[in-house]
């Protein structure tokens, strides 16, 4: 593994949020960042006055795709591909087993365990439209992440992690960690000096959650994937709370990216299952064995339904967002609210990146409501639009309390590191009008006592 020299300024002594890491000839710097501005540090709370990246509907993050060609490739994924008799639609294929041609002799599928045509269909567009060599669709987002694990960590490794990434997913870090089979350094990767020291352990892997689950801090993909590719580390985003529509990681460098299906890719709350795609053919092959190894490869029905899901992504991505955008409108205004976590907000300290690598902010945002957990369970209680419910990229929207639901299983003290606070609430905006959303959430806000 290549040695790398680490150089520290005196900038290490500045307030972290100042401090971002770049890259340089093998060198790992620390840069002090401009200051913002006393305007900026107060807008917290203001919508952005400027069009969301992408927004000319032409190029995308490189201009590689465009946002067009994207819609059209989600669209149109397995349509018209039965050679058979013709279906516009795929059809689905249930079998378990598919009959040898002769003896000694198999057909492309022989087991669906293995592989599966309608599973392909998912797998491919999936790939297609994240940018990757190939994909492996798994039976929930879990089952994608302990593949990764299992496919590429081995004892004695080290794997950094978001230090707030989703609750399942710190779950089975920390657990696995416990039981050695590698060892784990949860840190706040959207922080320079944080990263950099974390970076120094030559991890194996480096897992970024970038918008974050439920704070959406964003990490910058490009500079982390710089970094740890100096020291031979693999780079795994979990790019579930944007989609492909809105970010492609693979193009900012990194090696995998996971997904839970279940969420904005099926976006109808009525599958569980989760995808990873790899940069290489040799990772997607590594991914493929281990995935028929363990038996957690996706049922083929969960795909034809994701499958029909992915056709209206693109659609379905642009109405939550400007949903959305009218909800932080109004959870930033409103006298109840003690604080807003959306990218898209000008005062969000993620705002300037996340316009720099996402093609959009989503429609994910979380909020702190004063009164602590007595003024939580008034407004959940009174919401008729929000459904409290865990999970989220559903078309309905919902609301989460993830100190005691998506999170509850970090405990206390990692979410008070995480700041994860009792008084969080998370909300996934969904495709309703947003005039009744915000109706709801005026309503039920209005009788807190603050």
């Amino acid at each position: 593994m290549m040695p790398v020299k680490m150089a520290i300024s005196a900038h290490v002594f500045l307030n972290l949020s100042e401090i971002q890491m770049t890259t340089l000839k093998g060198t790992i710097a620390l840069v002090k960042t401009e200051p913002k501005s006393n305007a900026a540090s107060q807008a917290l709370g203001t919508r952005r006055t400027v069009e969301p990246p992408g927004g000319d509907g032409e190029r995308g993050i490189h201009g590689s795709v465009r946002a067009a060609e994207f819609t059209t490739r989600a669209v149109r994924a397995g349509i018209a591909a039965d050679g058979e008799h013709g279906a516009v639609v795929p059809p689905i294929h249930l079998s378990s087993t598919f009959a040898f041609e002769s003896f000694g002799k198999a057909r492309t599928y022989d087991y669906t365990r293995s592989g599966n045509p309608t599973r392909a269909h998912l797998a491919t567009i999936i790939a297609e439209l994240e940018g990757g060599a190939g994909a492996v669709v798994t039976s929930s987002g879990m089952s994608a992440v302990a593949l990764v694990l299992q496919a590429l960590v081995r004892p004695g490794d080290v794997v950094v992690a978001a230090h707030d990434c989703y609750g399942g997913t710190h779950r089975i870090l920390r657990a696995l960690a416990a039981r050695g089979h590698f060892e784990v350094d949860f840190v706040d990767l959207s922080d320079g000096i944080s990263c950099w020291r974390s970076l120094a352990r030559s991890p194996r892997l480096v897992w970024v959650e970038t918008p974050s689950n439920p704070l959406l801090r964003i990490t910058d993909i490009k500079s982390v994937c710089e970094a740890a590719h100096v020291i031979g580390s693999l780079v795994v985003v979990d790019n579930t709370f944007l989609s492909p529509a809105l970010q492609r990681p693979l193009e900012f460098g990194a090696d995998i990216v996971v997904h839970s299906t279940t969420k904005y890719l099926n976006g109808h709350s009525d599958v569980v299952g989760g995808a990873v795609i790899a940069r290489t053919p040799e990772i997607a092959q590594e991914f493929e064995w281990w995935a028929n190894c363990l038996g957690v490869a996706g049922a083929p029905f969960d795909s034809y339904l994701t499958l029909r899901g992915v056709r209206t992504l693109s659609a379905r991505m642009r109405v939550h967002e400007e949903n959305a955008g009218e909800v932080a409108d109004l959870l930033s205004s409103h006298p109840a609210v003690n604080r807003v976590y959306y990218p898209g907000l000008i005062g969000h300290p993620g705002y300037a990146l996340a316009k720099k690598q996402q093609l959009g902010f989503g429609a994910m945002i979380s909020f702190e409501v004063k009164g602590g957990q007595k003024a939580v369970e008034h407004v959940v209680h009174n919401l008729r639009h929000f459904t409290l419910a865990e999970s989220l990229g559903g078309v309905e929207s919902l609301v989460a309390h993830p100190a005691t639901m998506t999170h509850a299983a970090m405990g206390p003290e990692a979410r008070e590191i995480a700041g994860i606070s009792d008084s969080l609430l998370r909300l996934s905006v969904g495709i309703e009008a947003a005039e009744d959303l915000c109706a709801d959430l005026e309503q039920a806000l209005d009788g807190v006592d603050c």
